[in-house]
């Protein structure tokens, strides 16, 4: 599991790694030489698992390239703002009133920056509040009035903004955000969608398999993409919240709280229900497979019925002289084709026989299929 603390055995390794930051003295210098804080949100083994967070290793950075020199900023400034005291910021709130109408303005004002400095003016923490300073308020006396000019200010509400590449990993991160269950929120928030690991992975292939394309910096989801969503009717699973599930229970069984033998079973049992949703399904759908180097299209489903009426007349005359398959699991039903896969007709009862078109191919005659139901069983 990846983590943002640091074990405590790293406390006393502290300042010879900021003794070995040779690009920051004037930032390493005001901690030299003084007891430096132990905080619980630095230091808290409970909360590293497989390693701790990235830090520098403390031996002085020599010949980086300018890409590999931005990265190794990111990583020694995060640890030197670690040790530095909290930033102050005073709030002010102002209540006021015109006739019977009541209004309210908060301001904020950073008293004293702390961790701050190490970031400098023109720099931001990435991970800090947006723009605390914004928003300060003129001096104010309690009681005091006059007279005012009344400022309409008309506007619109704006649409979000499409995700960059950015701001999808970031959203990834912070999936808990979209969940309303507070405790799959919570489960969420410090795991997110995927691992820092694999998250840029998983963009890689909704680009490769086109789900979704990018016009100058923006991301936006492509007609198949769409109708790939759409052809999903489990709302568990396309929410945030399956994946706050399971870590939950994750975290459960890592407590010991939680057997991992149920989990297994659960995991079997809805991909059961699901299954059987799905084949149950009598809905037609379709989905329109976009050729990323051309306009054309192609639209899956539609298609191969096309191709079924153009069979030979003689080879469908053939088919009907053989017996029909019957299943092998249930020994009632009939095997029928469906729009991916070959299905026993009693699927409404429970059969989850299955022949998948990917695996079998979608034109086999009966005899075909009762040789390879005979070579199955």
């Amino acid at each position: 599991m990846d983590t943002t603390f640091l074990s405590e055995d790293i406390y006393p390794k502290v300042p010879k790694i900021l003794n070995g930051l040779k690009y920051y003295p004037e930032l390493t210098a005001p901690l030299m030489g003084k007891k430096l804080p132990k905080s619980k949100k630095v230091f808290d083994n409970s909360k590293v698992t497989d390693h701790h967070a990235i830090i520098p290793t403390g031996v002085p950075a020599h010949n980086l390239s300018d890409n590999e020199k931005k990265v190794y900023d990111l990583v020694a400034l995060r640890f030197i703002a670690a040790f530095y005291p909290d930033c102050e910021i005073s709030t002010t709130t102002v209540l006021g009133k015109v006739s019977d109408v009541d209004f309210k303005a908060t301001g904020r004002q950073i008293v004293k920056p702390g961790w701050r400095v190490v970031f400098g003016a023109d720099q931001k923490d990435p991970d800090a509040e947006p723009s605390e300073e914004e928003g300060v308020l003129p001096d104010f006396t309690e009681g005091e009035s006059g007279p005012h000019t009344p400022l309409l200010k008309e506007s619109w509400t704006q649409p979000p903004k499409p995700y960059t590449e950015a701001t999808l990993l970031r959203a990834m991160e912070t999936a808990g955000k979209l969940v309303d269950n507070d405790e799959l929120r919570d489960a969420l928030k410090e795991n997110g969608i995927g691992r820092p690991s694999t998250r840029a992975a998983i963009i890689e292939t909704l680009f490769k398999r086109n789900y979704i394309r990018k016009e100058r910096k923006n991301l936006f989801p492509t007609l198949t993409g769409k109708e790939l969503i759409n052809t999903i009717h489990d709302e568990l699973i396309k929410s945030a919240e399956l994946t706050g599930l399971w870590e939950k229970k994750l975290r459960q069984i890592e407590r010991g709280t939680y057997e991992a033998r149920t989990f297994l079973d659960e995991l079997k049992q809805m991909v059961n229900e699901v299954v059987m949703n799905v084949l149950s399904d009598q809905t037609l759908r379709s989905i329109t497979i976009e050729d990323p180097t051309s306009k054309t299209s192609k639209v899956i489903g539609e298609k191969k019925k096309e191709k079924k009426a153009r069979k030979p007349k003689a080879k469908a005359a053939k088919n009907t002289t053989a017996a029909k398959p019957v299943c092998p699991i249930c020994h009632k039903g009939s095997i029928l084709r469906g729009k991916n896969a070959y299905g026993c007709s009693e699927y409404r009862n429970g059969c989850n026989f299955r022949l998948d078109y990917a695996t079998y191919g979608d034109n086999l005659s009966d005899e075909e299929l009762i040789n390879i139901i005979e070579k199955l069983q």
